[in-house]
């Protein structure tokens, strides 16, 4: 008796299941990244510095994949220059003689220092920036006075060394950066001059922002002009006010609550978060090791949440903090190796994914042995064209798919749920119909 009614509870099981798989016959999600990948991951550089395009990018070209580089765009031949907007310098300068720097006077007199013809000068707007950024206004004051006072006396020096953003032997043309952009590659602003925003007053803070995506849009595009990065990874809260009216997306900060931010500072493991999506940012310095390094793609496999935003700069002994081409070769080949569970886009065109799955809503009717699918989205289609990667579950006796009379083979996959195909399409695309080709 007792097994007669273990092998009812059995049946009862068995065809609980098979219920449960019928019922999911036309059920639709867009996958978690595209290609129902397991993970994302960014390559990005700051500062636009030659051997990122002449080192860096042909190895990325071979293993196909691409790039985002922030661009510093005053130093491009053709487009606005830095400058100060304001008062004549003199005057100000003048003013220094007889007041201290302080809380109404700092932001004009921060702007204008990096404009009095030096690299020392260009130091210390740099180094007042990064003591105000760091909660340390006073002290941003009185370097701010110093430097004043040495270009009232004349003893402001040139120091003769090499701005890390400001390279000499940076070449980069507009033609150039329109032919990286036809390989892939995201060309994206990283503001005029590279400035500390954080202590630029309003109508030279907004010259940086402005100016910059001006000259992308007149040489590139609008496309180029989605995602930006605001120099020194800053965070403050005016800038980010400011740069996001300007920009879609910042690398710096992305404020949505399905989404946990991890900046190359924090040593939070991405691991632990709760949120549906997290992008993890990591900077490598020179002597960070490989085995660090390649640690990161492991753990993005570990979990199906993970965007791995990998900032670099200095590129095989020119920049700041620059890793070698073999180390490059070396790193880029173990991400490509990984290519099947690993996909590698822009940041941009992550950011776009992202935002694409969280603003689509999707309706499906199974009819007969037909699958209908309609889509709708909040977002603008002319700016949010990155294909997203649907995933619908089909009758367990289809064998081959047609998806709008599409003559494509698809592959069948099954899951605990039941057989599935896994298809992208353009999120701007309404209607779908899944039958059996």
């Amino acid at each position: 008796m007792k097994e007669k009614i273990l092998l009812l509870f059995g049946l009862i099981l068995i065809c609980s299941c098979n219920l449960e798989k019928e019922e999911n016959i036309g059920h639709t999600e867009i996958t978690k990244w595209q290609d129902d990948k397991k993970s994302a991951i960014s390559i990005t550089y700051d500062d636009g510095i030659i051997n990122q395009f002449t080192v860096a990018k042909p190895i990325m070209d071979k293993f196909q994949i691409p790039g985002t580089f922030y661009v510093i765009t005053g130093k491009i031949e053709g487009a606005g220059k830095g400058k100060f907007i304001g008062r004549p310098k003199e005057e100000i300068i003048e003013e220094t003689k007889y007041s201290l720097t302080n809380e109404e006077n700092f932001f004009e007199r921060a702007s204008l220092i990096a404009f009095t013809g030096t690299t020392e000068a260009i130091d210390y707007h740099s180094r007042a920036g990064s003591l105000y950024e760091a909660g340390k206004p006073i002290e941003a004051y009185k370097l701010l006075d110093e430097g004043y006072s040495k270009i009232r006396s004349g003893k402001i020096k040139n120091l003769k060394e090499t701005i890390l953003h400001d390279n000499v032997i940076d070449t980069t043309t507009w033609q150039d950066l329109k032919n990286y952009a036809r390989e892939g590659h995201e060309i994206a602003s990283h503001t005029v001059t590279h400035a500390r925003l954080a202590v630029l007053d309003e109508q030279n803070l907004l010259y940086e922002l402005e100016q910059s995506k001006k000259d992308i849009k007149n040489f590139l595009g609008e496309k180029y002009t989605f995602s930006a990065e605001c120099p020194y990874g800053t965070e403050n809260e005016r800038v980010m006010e400011y740069a996001h009216k300007l920009y879609p997306s910042l690398r710096n900060r992305m404020p949505e609550p399905y989404l946990e931010e991890i900046n190359r500072g924090s040593q939070n493991k991405p691991e632990d978060s709760k949120k549906e999506y997290v992008q993890w940012q990591r900077g490598p310095f020179t002597k960070t090791s490989m085995d660090q390094m390649k640690g990161w793609v492991d753990t993005c496999l570990m979990q199906d949440n993970i965007w791995l935003v990998l900032v670099f700069h200095g590129v095989d002994g020119v920049g700041w903090e620059p890793k070698t081409e073999k180390e490059l070769e070396d790193y880029f080949k173990y991400i490509n190796d990984r290519k099947e569970q690993v996909w590698t886009a822009t940041f941009a065109d992550v950011t776009k994914y992202i935002r694409e799955r969280k603003n689509t809503k999707i309706e499906s009717e199974l009819t007969g042995n037909i699958i209908k699918i309609n889509l709708s989205s909040t977002l603008d289609p002319n700016v949010y064209d990155v294909p997203i990667t649907l995933k619908t579950y089909i009758p367990k006796n289809w064998k081959n798919v047609s998806i709008n009379k599409d003559q494509s083979n698809y592959e069948i996959q099954k899951d605990a749920l039941g057989n599935y195909v896994t298809y992208s399409i353009l999120p701007s695309k309404k209607e779908l119909v899944l039958e059996q080709r």
